[in-house]
């Protein structure tokens, strides 16, 4: 009895023994192996999309020489909650004693807020090269530094009362003007953003674009509601004159009349270009309002339009037009020749979303808006004498590998042409030292 009841127990100590070696055993496999189901289950990460390169963003393509350059772009993208998340460090005791926070270094160097923009239209830059965007569904003037990103405003409720604002223009002195389409007027504002006054009740109907002839002096603004141009003195805000017919509800298509123009522009000469909106054309008057010419049609053509609406002159005078409808750049020669088309559906840079406004400053800088993505992009205009310099600079480069003579004789170099007729890259011949400027 004894001698069994021993081996019983040795037995059972030796089963129990297993058991706990197997216990053990699943315990400390288990942490790993939950560790490799949780490994198995994260989903792995998506490439990052590649990057795109705008560094040499141009039209048209080389090897035509450039025209335009994409520069930059102003957005109302948000910030990502995420990625802006600032880092939570814990206090040291020393800190806790110091009554230091631990984020008050980031709250100091932290990065600047970024604003939306909501439906941008109208475009102006001062003398300092600040820009102005007029946000109808923000109501306020955003006011960018296009070199330090900083961003500064003239908000409705506080600078000004705004309904829905869409043109704008600055002279030469740096007053601000602000067309108001609710409350039928234009806004007045000193170089220091301080309301002066304003103008045009009970004359104005949902006016537009504006633009200043800074040689005569008139301040002219897009009339869209009476289908009219209004001429004002720039300095005493008196009513001059009003080109086209009122009353007739945007049916008429008689040169000189209009069908809801939304923007001006003028040229060195005093001329005035309208965008004559739902006409589909652009139609010019001197400085005494008598009609010049027209040009472009309704159509998805070169040249044509689909609802032209902001417009600008170069320094060169070239006229460019954007299309609402196209989501497209054209810029023409003066009496309406087209050189350059740039853009198209999409968000890339130089393509568009309900492109609306058009603005080019002193620098040669192009800015436009884009009421659908809340975008306003810069470009940068390539001027004809700096085309001619890349041109001559080519033909020497020709002549030099040739073994001719580096510059052309003056009665035979090439003119280079508005921007679109950017002349070709020459070809190594004889013949290219003196090659005539050929449009793309």
């Amino acid at each position: 009895m004894p001698e069994i009841t021993q081996k019983s127990m040795r037995r059972t100590s030796y089963t129990s023994y297993i058991y706990v070696a197997a216990v053990l055993a699943v315990t400390w496999a288990f942490p790993a192996f939950a560790a490799d189901q949780k490994k198995a289950a994260t989903p792995a990460k998506p490439p990052a999309p590649p990057k795109i390169d705008i560094s040499n963003i141009v039209w048209p393509q080389p090897p035509a020489i450039a025209r335009l350059r994409y520069l930059d772009y102003f957005s109302a993208q948000k910030k990502d909650p995420e990625k802006e998340k600032p880092e939570v460090k814990k206090k040291s005791w020393m800190d806790r004693m110091a009554g230091v926070s631990p984020d008050d270094a980031a709250k100091q160097a932290g990065a600047k807020p970024r604003y939306a923009l909501g439906t941008p239209y109208g475009l102006a830059v001062d003398s300092k090269g600040l820009l102005y965007v007029a946000d109808t569904k923000v109501g306020a003037v955003f006011i960018f530094n296009p070199e330090s990103k900083d961003t500064g405003f003239i908000k409705h409720g506080v600078d000004a009362k705004f309904g829905r604002i869409f043109g704008l223009v600055i002279d030469d002195g740096d007053r601000l003007f602000v067309s108001d389409g609710q409350f039928n007027h234009v806004l007045v504002f000193s170089p220091e953003h301080k309301l002066q006054g304003q103008f045009g009740e009970g004359v104005m109907s949902d006016p537009a674009g504006l633009a200043i002839d800074e040689e005569n002096r008139f301040l002219y603004v897009a009339n869209t509601g009476t289908d009219q141009i209004l001429v004002y003195d720039a300095d005493t805000f008196k009513l001059l004159r009003k080109i086209g017919t009122a009353g007739k509800a945007r049916t008429l298509t008689d040169p000189g009349d209009f069908a809801a123009p939304t923007n001006v522009a003028v040229d060195k000469d005093g001329n005035l270009f309208v965008a004559d909106t739902l006409n589909d054309r652009v139609e010019v008057f001197d400085a005494d309002g008598v009609f010049v010419r027209t040009f472009g049609k309704n159509g998805d053509g070169p040249g044509d339009f689909t609802r032209p609406k902001g417009i600008a002159i170069d320094c060169d005078g070239h006229v460019w037009v954007a299309d609402a409808n196209m989501n497209r750049l054209q810029v023409f020669t003066p009496e309406g020749d087209l050189r350059l088309m740039v853009g198209g559906f999409g968000w890339l840079p130089g393509q568009f979303q309900a492109l609306a406004g058009l603005t080019i400053d002193k620098q040669n800088r192009v800015f436009t808006s884009e009421q659908y993505l809340g975008r306003v992009q810069m470009f940068r205009y390539v001027t004809n004498a700096e085309a001619q310099v890349e041109y001559d600079r080519r033909v020497a480069e020709v002549a030099r590998k040739s073994g001719q003579k580096t510059t052309p004789t003056d009665d035979k170099k090439p003119a280079v042409p508005a921007p679109t007729t950017a002349p070709e890259t020459p070809k190594p011949t004889a013949q290219a030292a003196t090659a005539a400027v050929k449009a793309p």
